[in-house]
């Protein structure tokens, strides 16, 4: 069969495969070599559908950058044979994942579908067979014979969002996940609509996968409880190479002198990388707007412009490994490289 016709499910843990015991409450894993018994619809798909899962599925909240790393291996390994990917996982942590592989997966041109649910496969309500059907369509979704959705995406609830613009909205709500500053890439409903304007591009570059991810980065949400020891225990942590904060509204923060002097020095004395984005969910900093955000640019702090906290996170994490000086880690921090931000 045609890789065209062949679509991987990579099950990684979470809500999304878990299934009630016989006879008891209590959850186990789903066999996906399984699921078209349990999901008959996806005969209609017409695809091949194989599967691969961790040998140990993890709840999301115990998903490392190593396991970033073992999804992107297996997405390397598999590339040629399949013609997109479905990665099935917890939403907690479904954000920060997506983000990171949209870094990691260098020249992708194939989709990568990240999804979960937010009740059990076998509960009688649940929304993960939707979920799964949809993001094996988008999957398999080619025209011409290349693919619609060329990028690493989250599908949850009807919509198709890309997957470093996506932050997690609801504990309790199906529609779960939010993309504050881009609109969706699809939507589902009566007819699967995609929005071709809004999608990446497919590379033409070969595939390769970026395997190291420098985890030395904290974030700092600033409150007006933040005193000016708190500060410098975080500047002051061993190998520490940059500090996101998430400062107010469009960017600003305090202008107190042990404020401004404790993160001058940093940046002059550590190198270390001082990242402003907004605790704000929806919007994009505008630092020179206010007094208070100038004065954090003047010091050399870098425009995290309208980034998630979770993509403003895998990004520094990206771009650490690359060893940049200062002014080109910020020159490239600014800049989009798999269409995170606005430029």
């Amino acid at each position: 069969m045609s890789c065209q016709n062949k679509i991987l499910l990579i099950y990684t843990g979470g809500t999304i495969g878990m299934e009630k015991k016989p006879g008891s409450d209590i959850l186990v894993p789903f066999d996906f070599a399984n699921i078209q018994d349990r999901i008959p619809e996806l005969k209609l798909i017409e695809k091949e559908i194989d599967s691969v899962s961790f040998e140990q599925p993890l709840d999301s909240s115990n998903i490392r950058p190593k396991h970033w790393q073992q999804i992107a291996q297996i997405i390397f390994d598999k590339y040629e044979d399949y013609a997109g990917f479905v990665i099935l996982h917890g939403s907690d942590t479904m954000a920060y994942t997506a983000s990171a592989l949209s870094f990691m997966l260098e020249n992708l041109s194939k989709p990568v579908i990240l999804t979960g649910s937010q009740l059990p496969i076998g509960d009688l309500r649940t929304d993960a067979k939707e979920n799964i059907i949809t993001s094996i369509e988008i999957a398999g979704a080619y025209e011409n014979g290349k693919p619609i959705v060329p990028e690493v995406a989250i599908y949850f609830e009807f919509k198709l969002l890309r997957g470093n613009r996506t932050t997690k909205f609801s504990t309790d709500d199906f529609n779960a996940f939010h993309s504050p500053n881009y609109n969706p890439l699809a939507t589902s409903g009566v007819y699967l609509k995609y929005y071709k304007h809004r999608i990446l591009p497919p590379s033409s570059g070969i595939f390769d996968i970026h395997k190291t991810m420098v985890d030395k980065v904290f974030t700092l949400k600033i409150h007006p409880a933040l005193r000016q020891e708190h500060l410098e225990y975080f500047l002051d942590m061993p190998d520490l190479k940059a500090l996101i904060l998430e400062t107010y509204g469009a960017g600003n923060a305090l202008t107190e002198d042990w404020f401004l002097t404790a993160l001058k020095k940093a940046i002059d004395t550590k190198n270390m990388k001082i990242i402003n984005i907004s605790q704000c969910i929806k919007g994009s900093i505008s630092p020179y707007k206010y007094e208070t955000g100038k004065k954090l640019m003047e010091l050399g702090a870098i425009n995290g412009k309208d980034l998630t906290l979770e993509a403003a996170l895998t990004k520094t994490m990206y771009l650490l490994s690359k060893n940049l000086s200062y002014p080109a880690f910020k020159k490239a921090f600014e800049r989009p490289i798999r269409g995170e931000m606005t430029e």
